[in-house]
């Protein structure tokens, strides 16, 4: 492992040498599992994840996103500037990643949905732990426009899940609940876990451990199904509930879902520019360059299974503007 990571740190040298303007790459996680998850094996587990960062900590130099948006607008990027961020608010991002990020002596930024903290579950996850927990061999969903759905093993119900996310992704947060409830007694799943998010205590060691907070609204809407004034109420909501947490200012952000057009429009840009924030991120794929916006800066994911297939991805995206890269079941 020591020499593959040396052999990729050189090559992330080699490559990054002679480039043209410096380029800020951001990478996003959600989760790390204590243990690989056999329903998605390709999210990344302790293991796996400590030998990403060790690698990306030998070839890159990691900033918080604030300090490295505020990098780009000076013109003043270091070269191979990467920022490390998650979404959510998982619990395991400080059971699982916290202690890992330290190790490798690197500062993550972790944007957090307030409204799911103390025991709450996001929408997804209800879809995700009701299709992992149904015991039928076969899903009737018809009531999705989705039919009769095989369940018999980890690929199956991979896709169960992917096509129950698509179809209740961009409903209004009071169908996705009535969606949801429809699912579980379909599923006959009456009991779903509390444990999957953050405590607002384990914010606060995050925050004690020198992470950087932002914000990622209150209960994770796509904000271009909200009325101007509910939009406000998520995004300084949530901003508000952050800075109450761990008692200091708040002020890069994520928006939910991330797709630039869909997701959100030029209004919420507008308005997370007037609340204050110094930056915020997308799931637009690709690198950030002098001149980009910093209140829609891109970000992306490099999958591969392999240290060497991420290494590799991760190091050509500094190559070009977009790439394409596969879905996750929780970046949503």
């Amino acid at each position: 492992m020591n020499s593959l990571l040396t052999t990729a740190s050189r090559f992330a040298f080699g490559l990054a040498h002679g480039l043209d303007s410096p380029k800020l790459s951001i990478l996003i996680f959600h989760r790390v599992h204590a243990r690989a998850d056999t329903l998605f094996p390709y999210e990344p587990d302790a293991i796996n994840f400590e030998r990403l960062m060790r690698f990306v900590a030998a070839s890159f130099r990691v900033m918080s996103l604030a300090e490295a948006a505020a990098g780009l607008a000076r013109g003043e990027l270091p070269a191979r500037a990467l920022v490390v961020t998650f979404d959510d608010g998982y619990a395991d991002n400080a059971e699982v990643a916290l202690p890992i990020l330290q190790r490798c002596g690197i500062v993550a930024s972790f944007f957090v949905s307030t409204g799911f903290l103390d025991g709450g579950r996001m929408w997804n996850d209800s879809v995700i732990e009701t299709v992992r927990a149904c015991r039928h061999e076969q899903l009737d969903l018809d009531g999705f426009g989705l039919g009769l759905c095989p369940l018999a093993g980890p690929a199956a119900r991979r896709n169960v899940i992917a096509s129950l996310l698509a179809h209740i992704k961009y409903l209004s947060l009071n169908e996705r609940e009535e969606a949801i409830a429809r699912l579980q007694a379909t599923a006959g799943v009456a009991s779903l876990p509390a444990d999957l998010m953050m405590s607002c205590e384990q914010v606060r060691q995050l925050h004690r451990a020198g992470m950087e907070i932002g914000g990622h609204t209150v209960r994770h809407p796509i904000l271009t199904t909200l009325t101007a004034s509910e939009a406000a109420h998520e995004i300084a909501g949530g901003r508000d509930r952050l800075q109450e947490i761990i008692d200091s200012p708040v002020n890069v952000f994520a928006y939910p879902n991330g797709k630039p057009g869909s997701d959100y429009d030029h209004s919420h840009v507008e308005l997370v520019r007037r609340l204050g924030f110094a930056a915020a991120v997308s799931t637009a794929p690709g690198v950030a360059r002098q001149g980009a916006d910093c209140f829609q800066l891109p970000r992306f994911t490099p999958w591969g299974q392999s240290l060497t297939t991420w290494a590799m991805r991760l190091l050509l995206q500094q190559k070009q503007t977009r790439y394409p890269v596969a879905g996750a079941a929780h970046g949503v």
